[in-house]
Order: structure tokens, then sequence, then C-alpha cells
């Protein structure tokens, strides 16, 4: 082998060697794969996939300001206007299972409570039984569930809240309680059966049990919902009934309750409620974006002794609320309501509002 032949095998052997050296060099991890938030369109408008999961989410609440005028029901308030502003936050979660569909509900509410100097920065919560706050800023859980097919847990707006008349004159109960319910779902007729817990402060029942059965059916233009409840603590019990139906340009509202005893779903712990009440509205759309709903009641009895017989003065009422829809997820209410217990002169009340939906 001569020096020519040598020199030009050791040049290739080092190319190769260099080769092998440079391509180990720029070899480089393939990039993972960019995921892109999908829509889900399964259960309705606005839920997306959470990325990497099958769980469609939704997130939505309002913004709502609020004038309070005129006086209040129970006496707690007697002033010109209040103004106050709430935040609310709701995030819904759905996927399908094979025992059904499993959905979450996380509801929350930061509220600027009216009755508050306007230096003060507190912490108080809406006055029971009210719309009304006893002051300063408050966060607070609106309602927070889980649901599995018609088996739900947590705390929301139960039955006496969630169904009443479209009006702001009504006092047909309202309650947001800790509950186990189950609730049948059919194409014209729903049933359902709640337990409840029914705190009260301690020294005066400590936590209680309460329940709730309903019935619900549609039957062409009328729906007739049947409520009942009963207080084990109380050992009284309260029945509802709500009747709607499509009449002319609108929907004719009927609703009566009769309690046994003070309790926990409908009594005088609740604004001005009583032993009985009846109650009718009218709700019709003048326009696309104006609704109408003058309304009226009548409650008997509306205090209760110490062993929750009820007694004293009645109490009737009548007003009108005005629905406008500025735009789209932005709309205004106005309700003005005339109100009079026993002979004692009757008073004037109401509320203006703006709420910005998203």
């Amino acid at each position: 082998m001569n020096i020519k032949s040598l020199l030009l095998g050791s040049a290739a052997a080092l190319a190769a060697v260099s080769g092998a050296r440079a391509a180990d060099a720029i070899v480089a991890a393939e990039p993972e794969p960019m995921e892109y938030v999908r829509v889900c369109d399964a259960f309705g408008t606005g839920y997306f996939y959470i990325p990497g999961t099958e769980t469609c989410l939704k997130i939505g609440g309002y913004v709502r300001f609020q004038v309070d005028f005129g006086q209040d029901v129970n006496g707690l308030n007697d002033y010109d206007w209040d103004a106050w502003s709430r935040v609310q936050l709701e995030f819904t979660a759905k996927s399908d299972t094979e025992l059904g569909t499993l959905t979450s509900v996380a509801s929350v509410r930061f509220e600027a409570n009216q009755d508050s100097a306007y230096t003060t920065n507190g912490t108080g919560g809406p006055v029971a039984g009210t719309t009304l706050g006893n002051g300063g800023n408050s966060a607070y859980i609106n309602e927070a569930y889980i649901q599995l097919g018609g088996f739900r847990v947590g705390r929301w707006l139960n039955w006496w809240d969630a169904n009443d008349l479209p009006g702001e004159l009504d006092n047909l109960g309202s309650n947001r309680l800790q509950s186990i319910s189950y609730t049948y779902t059919g194409s014209a007729f729903t049933a359902g059966i709640q337990v409840d817990e029914l705190s009260r402060a301690r020294g005066l029942g400590g936590q209680n049990v309460g329940i709730e059965a309903v019935v619900q059916a549609a039957i062409g233009p009328a729906k007739l919902e049947l409520l009942g409840s009963y207080d084990f603590s109380a050992e009284n019990g309260a029945i509802r009934a709500i009747g709607s139906v499509a009449v002319g340009p609108g929907t004719f509202y009927l609703s009566g309750v009769w309690s046994s005893g003070d309790n926990a779903y409908y009594g005088v712990a609740d604004t001005a409620a009583g032993e009985a009440a009846v109650a009718v509205a009218y709700s019709f759309k003048a326009t696309d974006k104006l609704e109408i709903i003058p309304d009226a009641q009548y409650i008997w009895n509306t205090q209760a002794d110490a062993d929750g017989d009820f007694f004293g003065d009645d109490l009737w009422g009548a007003g009108v609320t005005v629905n406008y829809q500025i735009v789209e997820n932005f709309a205004a209410k106005v309700a003005v309501n005339y109100q009079e217990i026993g002979d004692d002169d009757g008073f004037v009340q109401g509320i203006v509002r703006l709420q910005r939906d998203f």
C-alpha cells in the first residue's frame, strides 16, 4: 500500500465518523401535537371539551345592577331607595356515562350589598327571606351539586323557589338547601322526591330533616305542578299548586298555598308568608322585546305564635312587572307593587334592574 492510498483511506474513515457525529447532533424530538379547544354540542350551546378529556364545560353567569325602592314587607328596612350590585359565575360540567349524564354545577355570587356606609367594606350577606343584604360586600355559594341521571346531591334552589309565577310580587316560598333528590323525567310527566337538611340556630332545634315531593304534568297548552313538603322538627307541612295555560297573546298563571303551621317551607320566616295564599299573574309579549306581567296575591294570617299556629292580619297586593330586552344578553326589569297588611296604610315597593347575561 502506498502513501497515497493510505491517506485516501484515512480521509474516508474520518469523513464517515464526522458524518455520523454530525447526524447525531441535528436529531430533534418530534413536536407534540397541539390540541385545540373543541366545541361540544351534545348538551346544547356554549359547551366545549376540556382538553385531554371527554368532559364538556360551560361557563356563564351575569352582572346585575339593581335599585330597590319603597318599604320592605317585613319591616326590616324602611327606605326611599337603595342600590346594589351582583356578579354570578356558573360552571357546568357534563359527560356521558353508562349510568346516564354526569353533571356538576358550581354557581357563586359576589355582592356589593346595600344598607352600608359608603366607607364600609364589610362581610354582610343577604337577609333571610328578602332580596336585601345586611351591609357590606359578600361572597357565597348559590348552588353546588352533583347529578348522575335523575339522582342529585348538594345545594340548590329547591322546587319552592325554582318554580313560581313570572312577576315580582308573589311570595310562594323560597329555599336554598342541602339536599338529596331523585327526579323522573318523562315526555309530559315529571315526578321527584327530595330529602332536605333544615338547619336552625344552635339551641333552637339544631340539624333537622324535611322532605319534598313534586308532580308536574303538561297537557297541550296547560301545565300543572303539585308540590308538598313536611318539616319534621316543626311537625308541620305545606302544599302548593301552580297551573298555567295559554290564553290569548300570553299565559295565565294561578297558584295556591296552604300550611298546617309555621314551617321551613312556607311560614312567617319568609317575607310576609302565612297560613294560606293565592296568587295570579298574566304574562304576555307586547312586542318581541317587551313583556308585561300584571299580578296580584292574597295571604291569610301572616303571623305565628310560639307553637307555630298562625294568626294575625291578612295581606293583599297588586303589581306589574315590565321586562325589556335592550339588546341580546342585556335586559331591563322594572317592577312596581302596592301592598296592604290588615288596617295599616298601604305601601309601594319595587325594583329597577339592569342585567347583562353571558
